[in-house]
């Protein structure tokens, strides 16, 4: 039985695994110099988790997968408030 839609949910916590797997594949491939710290790729993702813009992983804003977005560490919140 799958999980119901989740409007506030990071792919970690949806039934997505197949996704969720290649996004984290995407990460973990990022050369380290691209990377946020854990600390910071964790307090970024706890900021997209409160956000009216995410939708089952994805930005709303831009579309992108926020899990990548939140470890590169040139990017930053597409939110014309820029949360992070």
């Amino acid at each position: 039985m799958s999980k119901p839609f989740c409007r506030k949910c990071l792919l970690a916590e949806t039934d997505l695994t197949g996704v969720y797997a290649s996004v984290r594949e995407m990460v973990a491939a990022l050369p380290e110099w691209r990377k946020t710290s854990e600390a910071e790729y964790n307090r970024r993702l706890e900021i997209c988790k409160s956000c009216d813009f995410l939708g089952e992983g994805t930005c709303e804003k831009c579309g992108c997968y926020v899990d990548l977005r939140a470890a590169r560490s040139e990017m930053h919140c597409p939110h014309e408030n820029h949360f992070w």
